[in-house]
């Protein structure tokens, strides 16, 4: 199989595999409890939220492990409108993840006036339509650092100055930056962020929300774990697994960024090359270094998946969340694509095990397929 699926979900570094498989079998203690066994599990569970902090550049008590982004992502909802009962306004974009929209949508149904704001051509948000509907009765902005389908990197500095300077709470779905770009939370106004441990090479079930030190914060499971911040016996073996996958990403970023990025430009390259009317998704530079959103016109990717996989390579219409939906990406609709062109595009999306006899191969699958579909 050759996998080029990795925003969808990455699998297991065997060094993580390893730094977790003590605390399945002899190191089982309740990192809450006085015995040897517990103290030793609290002593992993703090190096793990120094390990994750170290990656973002925050302060190891700003750091809540979660089962995984959504439940982050709600939580971060739930401080906000916990903060400001008075203030019935959320601002986000149309292009975010399901997990986002489907809270925003559920604060909706609540009575909250919610603001989907649209995407340009190229993914991009704009800043001033951003500025212009922030409000006064506007409880918190909610948006992706970095989109999952198209790679796009919103201007988050930019971003942040502006919720920053009309006093509204920002919260960042980084579920596909962290470990992939370079991030310094010690410089930036945000108050929350999200993030999920099966993105970098961690198992799935694990998370984390930051929570800046003098945001508000109202746990969404009241308990005495986590700081008193999230309820539930923490699972120790996924903390440590997440710890050591922020280890092993910071020591890698800077090295896989320039190599990844190498790697998806030759297949854009090539494919591009030997196939005709293909166009990208979304801004070309701006964007992370191991993702590609091509449409090829005159296919359906439903198909072109079917035969991918029959064929050994594994690709993506989009995020994998929402695979079973009828409905073509609201990503690309977003970003004014028509149905049709949105139900003709494929994701890419290479990660720290692919190699360039990978790509070679995935090529010798792509091509053909394509070709065949469009002769069919």
């Amino acid at each position: 199989m050759i996998y080029l699926d990795y925003n969808s979900t990455t699998p297991l570094d065997p060094k993580v595999r390893g730094a977790m498989l003590p605390y399945l079998e002899h190191d089982f203690g309740n990192p809450s409890s006085l015995c040897a066994l517990g103290r030793h599990a609290a002593q992993a569970l703090v190096q793990a939220r120094v390990e994750l902090a170290s990656l973002l550049g925050a302060k190891a008590q700003e750091m809540i492990f979660t089962s995984g982004a959504t439940e982050s992502i709600v939580t971060a909802f739930h401080c906000a409108m916990s903060a400001y009962p008075l203030k019935r306004h959320i601002v986000t974009s149309a292009g975010e993840h399901s997990a986002t929209l489907n809270i925003a949508h559920q604060y909706a149904e609540r009575g909250y006036d919610v603001t989907f704001l649209p995407l340009d051509t190229h993914g991009i948000l704009s800043l001033d339509m951003l500025e212009e509907a922030i409000t006064p009765q506007t409880a918190l902005v909610s948006l992706l650092w970095a989109n999952n389908e198209t790679g796009v990197i919103f201007p988050i500095e930019k971003i942040a100055e502006i919720t920053q300077r009309k006093n509204v709470s920002l919260h960042l779905d980084a579920v596909q930056a962290v470990g992939k770009i370079p991030i310094n939370l010690a410089t930036l106004p945000v108050d929350y962020l999200s993030l999920s441990g099966h993105k970098i090479y961690a198992p799935k079930g694990i998370g984390a929300l930051y929570v800046h030190r003098h945001a508000c914060y109202q746990p969404l499971f009241p308990g005495s774990q986590e700081n008193a911040r999230r309820g539930g016996t923490e699972n120790m073996a996924s903390c440590v697994a997440l710890g050591k996958a922020a280890a092993l990403a910071q020591d890698l970023l800077m090295t896989e960024m320039p190599r990844e990025s190498g790697l998806r430009d030759y297949l854009e390259e090539e494919i591009m090359r030997k196939i005709p009317h293909v166009s990208r998704n979304g801004e070309k530079n701006n964007r992370l270094a191991n993702t590609s959103n091509l449409r090829f016109e005159g296919i359906e990717a439903a198909q072109a998946l079917l035969l991918f996989d029959q064929a050994g390579l594994c690709a993506s219409a989009g995020s994998a969340c929402n695979t079973k939906s009828k409905h073509p990406s609201h990503v690309l609709a977003a970003m004014g694509r028509t149905p049709q062109e949105a139900a003709s595009s494929l994701r890419f999306s290479l990660g720290r095990f692919t190699t360039q006899e990978e790509i070679d191969h995935a090529l010798n699958i792509i091509v053909p397929v394509i070709t065949k579909l469009r002769l069919l």
